[in-house]
């Protein structure tokens, strides 16, 4: 053989050899290869693996943890009150019927039993329920998660939120966590309460919208969810997929108007302030301008930007802030303290949040026209509740 190919049949035999080895290592040690390739990426398994996938990761296959988290804050509540009742009469003869109509018989006095629910805040016992839950009633009984009774008194309501502080004496028990961050459309949620009585009840779904307004009172940024609220879930816990708060149940649609997985809940923000409030003054303290807004649009050749819509006066207190400050009907306020007023919610919130006797600097629009002014906020006057809870 020529000696120009001796060097081409040397590197052909190395070829062959080096496979056959290879094979009958790999007969003898079939993980070899594994391990080779861990090796080269520095000893790390992972590294050779596919890329992660941009998916997100799928929910939870249970909410089982979140529910035992906050079910021991959550109480059922029992409100009774006595309630007077005058029938009227009626004759036995037709003429005297259509004389007299009737008369009022003897008034004749019953029991009547209120169910709603309620979440524990503090270890020493102060829980949060709906206002409507115990307006009224004479005597309330709170059953705990454990199985106990306690007799509950109301440390102070509020009408304006609808919610109410009850104090009960039963030892060291079980606080609800707080969830700190806002909730987003689409977040699950779970609501536990007590509906028609049937003892403790969690249902899920998912926030459908918030800063719902119902024009039940005039604080109003309601959490609606499709999580499922009934008679009885008044009072209970909204919480997210963490079981930690983030709301109170407090009204659902008429199911008689076919509405379904339309209920809502008062945001935790709102609670917490009504909670500290009553607690350490016996009432809610609210700053007030004593007017009542509604909603305006800004035209687009105003000047002004698109978020900034404001809110309009349609009446004054006589006597009140407003009033003495030269605020007028029809005026558009666009500002308070150098802030963008958005609606009228938004509005209402702020000058509750403000301690009376603040002064505060307003701007806005009086017929087309720039005007500013400065009002000293008084505390707002008790209203009474008119309109009734769905």
């Amino acid at each position: 053989m020529p000696g120009k190919f001796r060097p081409l049949l040397f590197i052909l035999q190395f070829v062959v050899a080096g496979l056959a080895a290879a094979f009958l290592i790999s007969l003898a040690w079939p993980d070899v290869g594994k391990h080779l390739r861990d090796g080269l990426h520095g000893g790390h398994p992972a590294a050779s693996a596919s890329p992660i996938s941009d998916t997100p990761a799928p929910g939870p296959a249970s909410y089982a943890d979140a529910v035992a988290k906050a079910t021991p804050a959550v109480v059922n509540i029992y409100a009774d009150k006595t309630v007077t009742e005058r029938p009227l009469a009626v004759f036995p003869d037709p003429i005297l019927q259509r004389l007299w109509g009737g008369m009022a018989a003897p008034a004749l006095k019953r029991r009547e039993q209120s169910l709603g629910s309620g979440v524990i805040f503090t270890s020493d016992g102060y829980v949060l329920t709906n206002n409507h839950v115990i307006s009224g009633a004479d005597d309330i009984q709170v059953l705990l998660h454990d199985g106990r009774v306690a007799h509950a008194r109301v440390i102070g309501t509020d009408p304006d939120t609808d919610l109410a502080v009850l104090k009960i004496d039963a030892g060291t028990l079980p606080t609800i966590q707080v969830d700190g961050k806002a909730p987003r459309v689409g977040d699950v949620v779970l609501a536990i309460g007590n509906p028609f009585g049937i003892g403790q009840t969690v249902t899920m779904g998912i926030v459908s919208a918030l800063q719902r307004q119902l024009v039940l009172s005039p604080y109003e940024d309601f959490i609606q969810t499709d999580a499922a609220i009934n008679s009885g879930n008044s009072g209970g816990a909204l919480v997210n997929a963490e079981g930690e708060l983030i709301g109170i149940n407090t009204a659902m649609f008429d199911r008689d108007a076919g509405a379904q997985g339309i209920g809502f809940a008062i945001p935790v923000r709102t609670a917490k302030r009504v909670l500290e409030q009553i607690v350490e003054h016996g009432r809610v303290v609210r700053g007030w301008l004593g007017v009542e807004v509604g909603n305006v649009m800004i035209s687009a050749d105003s000047g002004l930007p698109a978020a900034a819509r404001g809110a309009m006066v349609v009446d004054i207190y006589p006597g009140g802030p407003a009033a003495q400050a030269g605020l007028q009907a029809g005026d558009v306020l666009l500002k308070m303290d150098k802030q963008p007023v958005i609606d009228p919610a938004g509005l209402r919130t702020r000058e509750a949040e403000m301690t009376p006797g603040s002064k505060v600097d307003i701007s806005g629009l009086r017929a087309g026209e720039p005007f500013h002014t400065q009002v000293v906020l008084a505390q707002r006057p008790t209203f009474r509740q008119t309109a009734p809870r769905g």
